[in-house]
């Protein structure tokens, strides 16, 4: 990366602006729809969404395409050399996923346990009522997994949740700003605790919507959105930990527990 950014350095405040760019466009092109393209309100919850999810790939695309403008010579761009500044390698790929997925569910470990506590009850219920071990009672636990399988797969926040905001936020507030701001000239521990920054910048619209929608006061939503912040940097620095120490930058391997 260093022989790439040689013809032009990436300096601090380039790098800053950058991420800052990327950061506030991620979030301006979700009201284009209707604040630029003058679009007629969508029709359903479904519809909207799926506005959000085509201006999100497209905040992914040109924030990929805008950091290796920057970071690499045009005339050396291969698709192997693009995939790794974004962290999209394919050596030690269980390393990448399994560990830092593995880490990550030790925060969830109690709403697990408890989780799974419920469930062997309803199991245990269920048997009583059918007097014992039998045929149905050892069907239910598959039945019971495949119609959530298909429930949360037929949902639309789901995917939100689950796919496209893991998937995107990553892309570009971890792949695309890390290394912008690793070629600045920042140290390790620095864009560890600066990234999340940006990626708190990218949840302030949520202050407008709660405001609006709600119909609260502004110091109520000021504390709702302000806890909110707080999280996505501490989940924020965690992340970019995680992007900088499994062996290297491998950001897509980070969805999983963005996910989670």
């Amino acid at each position: 990366m260093e022989e790439d950014a040689g013809e032009g350095r990436v300096t601090n405040s380039v790098a800053l602006m950058s991420c800052t760019a990327m950061a506030l466009f991620y979030v301006a092109i979700l009201y284009s729809p209707t604040w630029i393209l003058r679009l007629p309100p969508p029709s359903s919850f479904k519809q909207f969404m799926i506005r959000r999810f085509i201006c999100a790939a497209i905040s992914s695309l040109a924030s990929m395409l805008f950091s290796a403008i920057i970071l690499i010579p045009m005339r050396s761009w291969e698709v192997s050399h693009l995939f790794g500044i974004y962290g999209i390698r394919i050596d030690h790929i269980w390393q990448a996923m399994v560990f830092p997925l593995s880490l990550t569910s030790l925060m969830y470990a109690g709403s697990l346990v408890l989780k799974s506590m419920l469930i062997m009850s309803s199991w245990k219920e269920y048997r009583n009522q059918c007097g014992g071990m039998t045929i149905d009672y050892v069907k239910i636990g598959p039945q019971n997994i495949l119609n959530w399988v298909f429930s949360t797969s037929s949902s639309i926040l789901a995917w939100r949740n689950y796919v496209v905001a893991p998937f995107t936020e990553e892309l570009v507030f971890r792949a695309c700003m890390i290394p912008l701001l690793l070629c600045g000239g920042f140290r390790t521990n620095s864009v560890i605790f600066l990234c999340p920054i940006f990626f708190s910048l990218a949840h302030l619209n949520h202050l407008l919507d709660f405001y609006s929608q709600q119909n609260c006061s502004l110091l109520k939503a000021f504390m709702v959105v302000g806890l909110q912040l707080g999280y996505t940097v501490i989940f924020g620095s965690y992340a970019s930990f995680l992007f900088i120490r499994t062996v290297g930058p491998r950001d897509l391997y980070d969805t999983p527990p963005h996910a989670f």
